[in-house]
């Protein structure tokens, strides 16, 4: 259980952000429109996680790597699963985006 709580938060094995960005990463945003436009990361790709199943196709392709983040971690994890359960390779939960803003 507590490997689940670990894995949905992000508090798995240590990501190199930058270095999945400068390898072409998406950066997912899946907060709501008004969180979103209060600050986000540039260039971060903007689907609130209740629309994400509807709008994958924005996702270039599925061996592309994604870092999703929101504002603390819970809907990231619920992002990366909805990623992961529709063939998404490579899915990493960045957590918050101001701390992911931070790492890279």
């Amino acid at each position: 259980m507590f490997d689940s709580l670990k894995s949905i938060i992000g508090l798995g094995p240590s990501v190199d952000y930058q270095q999945l960005v400068k390898q072409g990463a998406i950066i997912l945003d899946v907060r709501s429109k008004g969180e979103y436009q209060q600050g986000h990361i540039k260039g971060s790709l903007h689907i609130p996680v209740d629309q994400l199943t509807n709008n994958l196709t924005k996702l270039k392709s599925k061996d592309t790597p994604v870092i999703t983040c929101c504002a603390s971690g819970m809907r990231s994890g619920m992002a990366k699963k909805i990623l992961q359960a529709n063939g998404y390779k490579e899915v990493h939960n960045g957590g918050s985006w101001m701390s992911l803003q931070a790492k890279l």
